[in-house]
């Protein structure tokens, strides 16, 4: 991990705060593909009234629009959560090389924190899993969402 993981989930952060904007809990996610971002998405699911509208899942949706394929073999997916159980079994079955994430998940984290998918031996595919990218900017976001949201 290095500095092009640092400007794509700041990248990722602005996605979130979007989502955020839109009343949605603010987490962002973005594909890149050949140095070339391919996918970008915000969590959706209220406004979409879609459970699976997730950040992850949109821009999944879109790169696959985009490069024409459902899988992605050189693809990273940056995003400002640890993804979920849903999210982290889309992005083995589209067979994404990397996902990079920001804040931990304690409570539904698939990519270590409760369930570690992408290095079950089980499935086919293998899928490198960093964590913790701008952790502290990714939680903040989070924390303040729901501070104001208890407050409300």
């Amino acid at each position: 991990m290095g500095g092009a993981d640092t400007l794509y989930m700041r990248n990722a952060l602005v996605l979130a705060q979007r989502a955020e904007r839109e009343g949605e809990v603010p987490v962002g996610a973005l594909v890149v593909s050949a140095g070339e971002i391919v996918g970008e998405g915000w969590n959706r699911p209220i406004g979409a009234n879609d459970p699976t509208a997730h950040a992850e899942i949109i821009a999944l949706r879109e790169a696959g629009r985009r490069l024409g394929n459902y899988r992605f073999a050189d693809a990273t997916l940056y995003v400002t959560l640890e993804p979920c159980a849903m999210c982290t079994g889309a992005l083995i079955n589209a067979r994404v090389m990397r996902v990079v994430f920001g804040a931990w998940d304690a409570k539904a984290g698939a990519c270590g924190s409760v369930l570690d998918l992408p290095r079950e031996p089980r499935f086919t595919h293998r899928l490198d899993a960093f964590g913790g990218v701008l952790a502290e900017e990714c939680s903040l976001l989070l924390k303040n969402f729901f501070t104001t949201r208890r407050r409300a």
